[in-house]
């Protein structure tokens, strides 16, 4: 049983002053493994205390001293790369691939900040101005629990290179892993205060990072509930906020496609991540006249699709995050039955020879409407669901009759026109006939799945203010 007692402030692992416990689980067991000491409001003052006084100089520091120092953080995150795969199967029960990935983006994203910030122009000609870009301030930074690691980093490294400092505010259900980040960045010999993690309750420490005056910047990831909150919170400031929130992803698949290639990624964009992922295809959108197709093969693949131990390389899914998560997904698959959806594949419980563990069975709906709640609300499980249209212009007015648009795919064998699709389809991102990640290009959502962008240009300039200097020149 491990205890995580430390917090990190000012350049220095330190003791809490908030003194609740909070248990950390094994989802595939439902053991208790550890307990994390929360932080409070004190602790987030003191941390954003930390900030504001490492703001001054290090706002004023090079680029290339960014780029090195960002360069420092890579290297020291992929270090910790074996440690860190095994905390994020034992804490968040992600299949074991899914693990390495998860460690590997951890590290990526910091030298692709570096790599970004290198050839960033901080200074551009606009008539007679100078247009200076400017880092904000002191950033908030409020990451979830399904890619704990990979969201500390990301937010911090755009942070970084902008000339920022941070106090972060990860998930307390994600304790082990970003202990062991936190000791990797502290060793990567960042200046005290510029970074500062600070584990604790959303209702305490996130509150106070939204409504403490020297708080330039929130960026937060999470449910769109919750942005709205922080939203609020940040009104009285007026403090510069993203938000990638919450998503109910259209796949869709036209009817020219390769349906023996479009299936399977349709079934792999739903339960990426073990369904844990704002950006999952769980809204699969198939030419009316093809339907039986789709079902069969999507029953075939689904079938196969193991959910269960997230140590064995067979494992596809892995268990929920929480015994909370698990009994969500359950609630929704009960609607789905109740409100008329026809069962392909899964149901309620956990898997056939599954005895414990928070496992979910891959589950998927069809003869669903869009109206259906299973087909509006964000289930954040293995639960996908079918929809049938009957031409192209019905598919694109489902596809983007929703309330989020963060992410959108389409499958078909004319780029031409794939291209066409997704030029009208409301989502930050739509992915044609992939499942592809570019770390240069933004990403965020329209209508309620967020405000701003992040990665690439677009997200370090969520960072910076733009100040114009006009003047002539002298005779």
């Amino acid at each position: 049983m491990r205890l995580i007692d430390r917090i990190y402030i000012d350049g220095a692992f330190v003791t809490p002053h908030g003194s609740e416990l909070f248990e950390l689980f094994n989802p595939a067991t439902e053991q208790v493994i550890g307990r994390v000491r929360l932080a409070d409001a004190e602790d987030a003052r003191l941390a954003i205390a930390a900030a504001k006084r490492a703001f001054h100089a290090f706002s004023r520091t090079s680029k290339a001293a960014r780029v090195a120092l960002l360069r420092r953080m890579h290297e020291s995150v992929l270090g910790c790369a074996d440690e860190l795969t095994e905390a994020v199967i034992e804490e968040y029960g992600a299949p074991v691939s899914r693990a390495r990935w998860m460690a590997g983006h951890a590290s990526s994203v910091l030298l692709d900040a570096a790599t970004l910030l290198e050839s960033y122009e901080f200074t551009r000609r606009a008539g007679i101005a100078d247009v200076v870009m400017m880092p904000l301030g002191v950033a908030g930074l409020i990451t979830p629990w399904n890619s704990d690691a990979g969201f500390i980093c990301g937010k911090l490294a755009a942070a970084i290179a902008a000339g920022c400092t941070a106090v972060i505010k990860p998930s307390e259900m994600s304790a082990i892993q970003t202990q062991i980040v936190t000791k990797a960045l502290h060793e990567a010999g960042l200046p005290p205060g510029v970074f500062n993690i600070v584990t604790g309750r959303g209702d305490v420490v996130g509150t106070e990072i939204s409504t403490h005056p020297d708080v330039a910047k929130v960026s937060f990831t999470g449910s769109t509930a919750v942005g709205k909150t922080i939203l609020r919170a940040g009104a009285d400031t007026l403090k510069r906020v993203t938000l990638e929130l919450g998503g109910k992803s259209p796949f869709i698949i036209l009817d020219d496609a390769n349906l023996a290639e479009a299936v399977p990624l349709a079934v792999q964009a739903g339960f990426m991540n073990s369904g844990q992922a704002c950006i999952a295809g769980t809204r699969i959108l198939v030419p009316k006249h093809r339907l039986q197709e789709v079902e069969i093969l999507v029953k075939s693949i689904v079938e196969k699709t193991q959910s269960g131990d997230p140590r064995d390389p067979k494992t596809d899914i892995g268990p929920m995050v929480s015994q909370k998560q698990w009994d969500r997904v359950q609630r929704y698959i009960r609607i789905g039955i109740d409100e008329g959806a026809k069962l392909l594949v899964g149901g309620e419980g956990r898997p056939d020879a599954v005895e414990r563990g928070w496992f979910v069975r891959p589950t998927v709906f069809t003869s669903v409407r869009n109206d259906m709640t299973i087909a509006r609300e964000e289930i954040f499980g293995p639960v996908l669901s079918i929809i049938t249209y009957r031409d192209e212009e019905e598919a694109i007015a489902i596809a983007n009759d929703t309330n989020y648009g963060l992410q959108s795919y389409v499958m078909s064998s004319d780029m031409a026109r794939a291209r066409s699709v997704a030029s009208r389809i409301e989502a930050g991102r739509v992915l044609i006939n992939t499942l592809a990640h570019e770390p240069t290009a933004p990403f965020g959502g329209f209508k309620q799945s967020g405000i701003g962008r992040e990665y690439g240009r677009f997200g370090l300039e969520a960072f910076l203010e733009p100040k114009s200097i006009l003047g002539t020149h002298a005779a």
